[in-house]
Order: C-alpha cells, then structure tokens, then sequence
C-alpha cells in the first residue's frame, strides 16, 4: 500500500487532482454562461439550467456502469479514455449549430466524465492506506473545487471575448493537453484485484450498498447538500445579471472564484477529522453552509461574495468527509460503493432546479434561501445519526 507523503503517493495524486480538475473543468464552464444563453435563445431560466441537468444526469448514469465495470477491467483505462473523450466533446460543443444540439452533445460529455469520478477514490482505496487515503482524497476533492472555478472564469472570459463558442474550444484544447500529461503521471495499479463483470453481481453489489445504513445516509448527505449549493450557483447568476447589479458573463464567472472556499475546506477535512470526528465534521459543514446562506440575503455584492465563499467551505469539508467515509465503511466492490455515492451527488444536481424553481418564483433569492434552509435541516439530522453510529463503534 502506498503511504501518505512518498513519492509514489505525490505522484499518483497529482495525476488524479489533474483529472478531477480536467473533468469539472469541462462540466462547469456554462454556468456563467446561463443568463446570456437564456436571452439568446428564448428560453426559461429552467430550460437553460438543463444544459447543466442534461450533464449531470447523465453522469450519474455513466457512474452506475463505470463503478461496476472498473471492479472488472480495471481503474486505469477508464479514466485515460473518457477523460480524452470529454476534451473531443467539448471542441465539438463549440460548432454546435442549435440549443437542440448543445444539449445533445452535453449529454454526451456528461456520460463520458462520469468515467474518473466513478473509479478515482476506488483506485485510492486500492493502493493508499488509510491515512494517505483521507489525506488524499481531501486534496482530490479540492482540485474537484478548482477545476468547478477554472471552468467558470475560463468559459465567461473566454465568452466576453468570442461568445460561447471560445468559450467551449479553450477548455477543450486545454482538456487535449491536461490529458496527455494525466496519461504519463498515473501509474498503474498494484493491489487491485479484477473481478470477472456478472450483472447479477454488479446488481447485487449496488443493493448492498443501498442497504448498508451508514452508506446509504452518506449518500443522501451528500446527494442533497449538492443540489443545494451547485443550484444556488444557477440562480445566484439570474440574480447578479438583472437589477441593480447588471454583471456580465466575463464577471459572473469570477463569481466562482468563491469556490476557492471550498478548495481550502476539503483540503483541512482530512486534518479536522483526525482531530475530532468525520461524522461531526459533517455537521459543522452543513451548518456553516446554512450560515452562509444567510449572509447572501443582503443587497451588498461584497457581502454576497462572502456568503458564498462561506457556501463553499462548509459544503467541501461535509463533502470530502462523505466521500471518504464510504471509502472506509464499504465491504467490498468499492469502485461500485463510490460510485453509488456520485449517483445521488450527481442526481442531487440534476433535480435541483425543480426544487428551486418555485421557490425563485414565489420569493427570487429569498425563496432560494428558505427552500436550501428545508433541506439542509435534513442533511444535518442525517449528520448527527452518523456521529451517533461512529460514537457507538468508538465507544
């Protein structure tokens, strides 16, 4: 097993973090976009937000197939093919010629990233040992993070200059080239042993995890703390782009820059957990989210920014605590465990809108606010029955 801080594990680490930030990279860059798409083409601010929701369900989908399939073939080639195909999906998404066929291909893409998140923490278990797992998964997570504000900063500046169009063919020439140095840095696996691929396994397997209680309440945790923040960063645009703020594209992608937050969080986990607990570092996540949404009811733009930078160091350190406890608590078939956690996490995403749509119509930014509150409240009692579980095992 390799051990945290060796050269092997800063090696395999830093082929990993490239990867998730290459993946989301591509997954993000039309958020800033929304607003201007939503004019362009005439359609509802729900109907624009499917060019996320398209992406994301059908990464959730891909997760079911890759999760089980890497416990048979192996991690690897996995991430090396799909992520190259993700780059070649975003250059075409550049010459799309309507909505139609934008969210066609983004449905495409969204399936074929669903390749390295599905089997990256199950590598991870495969070859670190604990410590350097939770260490690791931590700074993978926060690359999660960097490649979600690249994609933004990227797509609306790249926007400003060339329209949508630029926007998609940078990140996709930058996902060409991030590819070809993921393929070199990533090294093989040592300790993984394949499993012959029987559906009826596979299928078993997922069950098993669904019937796991303490697997199944980190799913729900994470699922529903995603479809809060990820969707809060759709309206928040709708927000900033009309009255009296007016931001353009260019400007709501530095919106993003917020998720540095969130990079910073997911980086500490690993070492708040050592101190005191997964379960009630979770806790503290969820409830430094929900203050944090607070804050973005003011009118100050400064104020929102930091409401939001708050957002997003409360939801990385509940998210990377949620991703390695099902590392830890999985028995067996972990690729398929930790890609059933990115099913809800990515379904979480892909249903938000319609949870916080009517809210937005009722009341625009406050709705969004008392409607992220009603979930939340779910995801921190969830939270306290896992610090309940963990303090039985202890104790």
């Amino acid at each position: 097993m390799i051990e945290a801080k060796t050269r092997a594990w800063w090696r395999a680490t830093a082929a990993l973090c490239l990867g998730s930030f290459l993946v989301f990279i591509n997954l993000y860059v039309p958020q800033p976009l929304l607003p201007g798409l939503k004019d362009t083409y005439g359609v509802s601010t729900l109907g624009v937000s499917f060019l996320m929701s398209v992406s994301t369900l059908s990464l959730a989908f891909a997760l079911l197939i890759f999760g089980p399939l890497s416990d048979a073939i192996g991690r690897e080639t996995i991430m090396r093919i799909t992520l190259l195909m993700a780059g070649g999906l975003s250059i075409a998404l550049a010459f799309a010629p309507t909505f139609e066929s934008l969210l066609l291909l983004r449905l495409l893409q969204g399936f074929v990233l669903g390749g390295l998140p599905a089997v990256a923490i199950a590598w991870m278990g495969d070859e670190f040992e604990q410590h350097a797992l939770l260490s690791a998964v931590g700074l993978y997570i926060g690359a999660n993070s960097l490649g979600g504000i690249s994609g933004r900063i990227v797509g609306g500046g790249a926007a400003a200059l060339g329209g949508p169009s630029a926007a998609f063919l940078a990140v996709g020439i930058m996902t060409v080239i991030g590819c070809a140095v993921f393929w070199r840095l990533l090294p093989n696996s040592r300790a993984f042993t394949p499993k012959r691929f029987k559906f009826r396994q596979a299928a078993g397997d997922l069950l098993g995890h669904l019937r796991t209680p303490v697997l199944l309440a980190a799913y729900c945790l994470g699922g529903i703390n995603f479809l809060i923040f990820i969707n809060q960063y759709s309206y928040i645009t709708f927000r900033l782009a009309g009255e009296p703020y007016q931001l353009a594209a260019s400007s709501l992608g530095l919106i993003f820059l917020t998720y540095l937050g969130g990079t910073f969080g997911s980086t500490v986990s690993g070492r708040l957990a050592g101190r005191f607990s997964p379960a009630s570092c979770m806790s503290i996540g969820i409830i430094i989210l929900m203050l944090g949404t607070a804050v973005t009811l003011v009118d100050s733009l400064p104020l929102i920014i930091v409401g939001l930078t708050i957002n997003a160091f409360g939801f990385f350190l509940a998210h990377s605590l949620a991703s390695s406890w099902v590392g830890r608590y999985a028995q067996g078939a972990r690729g398929s465990a930790s890609a059933l956690y990115l099913v809800f996490y990515y379904l979480g995403a892909s249903v938000g809108g319609f949870w916080l749509e009517p809210f937005w119509r009722w009341a625009q930014w406050q709705g969004v606010a008392i409607g992220s509150w009603l979930l939340l409240c779910v995801t921190l009692i969830i939270s306290v029955g896992l610090w309940r579980f963990e303090h039985r095992e202890r104790y």
